[in-house]
């Protein structure tokens, strides 16, 4: 199975939502912020390993504290991800703090903050 491959781009997509799913709804730790999302998941073709990239609403210590806890219930996750989906091999799973939103954020202020000093004819459009 190639890494671009449709089979592995649907593992990929179905291990992601199972999990969200599991992230959601069935970790009790403390550490782990409520508001938690997998933004993306990368399976190896030989389903051995697994990469899920997680974003995290919070400051630095919240993130930090809801890696070590994901990585703390990876034993239970595989557990559910192995009862979950019928795969061959249950991937381990690295969780990797994914920054990319919170940078949009961050970009899209910062375009704001120069742009409302700008006349309004010199203000580029959006739809251009």
């Amino acid at each position: 199975m190639r890494k671009n491959s449709i089979k592995n781009t649907r593992v990929n997509t179905e291990v992601q939502r199972e999990l969200s799913n599991i992230i959601r709804g069935g970790i009790k730790d403390p550490r782990v912020a409520p508001m938690t999302s997998v933004v993306a998941v990368e399976v190896a073709p030989d389903l051995k390993t697994c990469k899920a990239y997680i974003s995290v609403f919070g400051d630095e210590q919240a993130q930090a504290d809801t890696v070590k806890g994901l990585q703390n219930a990876e034993g239970y996750i595989r557990r559910e991800l192995a009862h979950n989906l019928n795969m061959r091999n249950t991937p381990e799973i690295k969780f990797v703090l994914d920054q990319s939103i919170e940078y949009g954020v961050m970009m899209s202020k910062k375009i704001s903050d120069v742009t409302k000093d700008l006349p309004p004819e010199e203000v580029p459009d959006e739809e251009e």
